[in-house]
């Protein structure tokens, strides 16, 4: 009975040290006090709907050119993706960097959840329309992290394409890879559920994923590639999670070539 007694609390406080640490994992949230912005560029800032003061590197599109939106992983900030936005920029369309809550410029404006990443979104795409550009001129693009926040605002149709490279199917199923004797499921509460929105996402979308990715694994990019009714699927052979761009340069302008509808 002791025995019994002392698993199930040790159970018990296994599950209480994952509740309250796992965010710390999920939202590494690096810091950096400015971020370069490009000749042509701007530094935009706006509030979320909850008052939070985030940013967004703006590489503005030539007249009626699509913008490609991005979200990043979790372990980045918007500087470690100027130069890619720059080189989409180069192939005529425009670039919006968003910035969330908790990281980078923005570190400043509260620690970065599930909802708040996703009012963070929100925020950059209404930023967007009142500079005249709706939803027909929006490809959202999210890597790794940021494939979570893709999927729900294209859930809430605000863009016309889809670009998701890396991505999961849900933040408790990639949990339960690391610890899978926990109910992740009760768990996390940030679950950024793509695999359950796919089916509704209509909208044209590419995939990017490594074969041997060793965090998200390329069978979650797979599955989810499957769940969406009109996805491409692209495999970077021997690709990791960190080195897609650099295996196989050709995939900005695949890139590209989606968000102008080609």
């Amino acid at each position: 009975m002791l025995l019994a007694v002392l698993t199930v609390a040790l159970y018990a406080s296994l599950a209480a040290l994952a509740r309250l640490g796992y965010r710390a994992v999920l939202f590494p949230a690096p810091g950096e006090d400015a971020v370069s912005v490009p000749a042509g560029g701007e530094l935009l800032r706006f509030a979320a709907r909850d008052g939070a003061r985030v940013h967004a590197v703006f590489l503005p599109p030539p007249p009626g050119a699509p913008v490609v939106v991005h979200f990043h992983g979790n372990g980045e900030t918007v500087g470690d993706n100027v130069e890619r936005g720059l080189a989409i920029r180069r192939a005529g369309l425009g670039v919006l960097l968003v910035e969330y809550r908790g990281y980078g410029v923005s570190r400043a404006s509260g620690d970065p959840t599930e909802r708040g990443l996703y009012l963070d979104g929100e925020a950059a795409l209404d930023e967007l329309g009142r500079r005249g550009v709706g939803p027909d001129r929006v490809m959202i693009w999210g890597t790794s992290l940021g494939t979570g926040v893709a999927a729900e605002l294209a859930s809430r149709g605000r863009a016309a394409r889809l670009l998701l490279v890396s991505p999961y199917t849900s933040i408790p199923r990639m949990a339960a890879r690391f610890a899978p004797f926990l109910p992740m499921d009760s768990i996390v509460v940030d679950r950024f559920d793509t695999i359950s929105k796919a089916p509704r996402l209509a909208l044209p979308a590419l995939v990017i994923h490594g074969d041997r990715d060793e965090v998200v694994p390329y069978a979650m990019g797979r599955e989810v590639a499957a769940a969406l009714p009109s996805a491409r699927l692209v495999t970077v052979a021997g690709g990791h999670h960190n080195d897609l761009f650099a295996r196989d340069p050709s995939l900005l302008d695949a890139i590209a070539a989606h968000a102008l509808g080609r």
